[in-house]
């Protein structure tokens, strides 16, 4: 049985917790957010939009179901920290290869337990996502509280450079090739490009860093943006790419940081959610059909635009799509020409669905739908 050491947990306006150690001994610092899913921890650890974030589990039994090497949306964890209140003895799933906690410790993710993470929870509901710092080295809630100040915040941080591919890579389409998309990574999960590969549609996935140039190069029948941590206000580099991009009439789908890159390639503003949507039973209504999802969030930031007009921009008319039904936020967007034909959306949720439910599967239809017209209308000369 692992042998614990107390651990200390301080958000920035100098709430304390006292627990044990669960993971890697030391001391971390990053944003306090909540993530509501009961299942998929490892997809959420993995997710490289939680980059710099402190995530705490609501769910109070983690690592049921250990480890294994099939599940991760990327290379490595990429969470500051975790907070868990009641972890697992043992791992009990046929698939498992290795304990949640053996996994975090040889990442070197810092870690409490035995934490009351409801009483966490509501707080952070109640003030709102903020600085934390958790360590096991330090006994004194003051010190580690002087620390915790000094760290950076979420608001104005640019982390997807910090977390996109150094190297462009292909994910070839499943059987026959009916499409080539360029996927600007954000902070992209291993899933999402597998999905439009599912599809037929040959993947080629591009660093944060890449411009219109880049883009052009893959001679892509449209274009991709996904999910990410940091501001978007610190995007300015894709924002300006997709302008471009949609200057050119290429097809666009974009999903989470996609979405409010998407809503300020459009001339709209985006602001930071007092605690975000984070976890895999989060309910969207698609303002057309009527119809609620139950869909898979990660974003703490949100798209400030019109929930009761259209607005005009220099691409086509702009329109609210989705929104959340618990707090009526932006969760997606239409572009769309003078003759009603779509050029492009977005969603702020995961239609991937790893881990969550695969309500919102169709988007990844809707973008091979879009892709075809846009080949269609390429051969009329339309």
């Amino acid at each position: 049985m692992t042998t614990r050491s107390p651990a200390l947990l301080v958000l920035e306006d100098g709430r304390t917790f006292r627990g044990e150690s669960y993971g890697a001994r030391g001391e971390t610092f990053g944003e306090a957010v909540f993530a509501t899913g009961m299942t998929g921890y490892q997809e959420t650890l993995t997710d490289p939009s939680y980059h710099k974030q402190v995530v705490v589990q609501t769910a109070p039994h983690i690592g049921n179901t250990g480890v294994n090497d099939d599940d991760p949306e990327s290379g490595r964890i990429w969470v500051s920290g975790y907070v868990v209140r009641d972890p697992a003895r043992r791992a009990s799933s046929w698939r498992s290869r290795r304990g949640l906690e053996e996994e975090l410790e040889a990442q070197g993710v810092v870690g409490i337990c035995e934490v009351d993470t409801r009483a966490l929870t509501r707080h952070l509901r109640e003030r709102g996502a903020m600085r934390v710092g958790v360590s096991t080295t330090e006994t004194d809630p003051q010190a580690l509280l002087r620390r915790v100040l000094d760290s950076p915040p979420m608001h104005g941080a640019d982390l997807a450079g910090d977390v996109s591919t150094s190297a462009a890579y292909v994910v070839p389409a499943q059987g026959q090739r009916r499409f080539r998309v360029a996927a600007l990574d954000l902070g992209i999960k291993t899933m999402t490009p597998r999905r439009m590969a599912e599809r037929g549609i040959e993947v080629h996935v591009l660093p944060a860093s890449s411009t219109i140039d880049d883009v052009l190069a893959v001679e892509p029948d449209g274009l991709f943006y996904s999910n990410g941590p940091g501001d978007p206000e610190t995007a300015d580099g894709p924002v300006r790419v997709l302008q471009q991009a949609l200057e050119r009439r290429l097809p666009y789908f974009g999903i989470c940081f996609g979405n409010q890159v998407f809503g300020r390639a459009l001339g709209f503003g985006t602001y930071k959610l007092d605690y975000g949507h984070r976890g895999i039973n989060q309910p969207v209504q698609d303002r057309v059909t009527g119809k609620v999802e139950v869909t898979a969030h990660n974003h703490g930031f949100a798209v400030d635009a019109p929930l009761d007009r259209p607005t005009g921009t220099p691409y086509g008319r702009a329109e609210v799509s989705h929104v959340c039904l618990n707090d009526d936020v932006v969760e997606g967007l239409t572009l769309t020409g003078d003759d009603g034909s779509l050029r492009g959306f977005s969603v702020q949720y995961h239609p991937e669905a790893a881990a969550g439910p695969h309500d919102a599967a169709y988007l990844f239809d809707r973008f091979v739908a879009l892709l075809k017209q846009a080949q269609r209308g390429d051969r009329d000369g339309s």
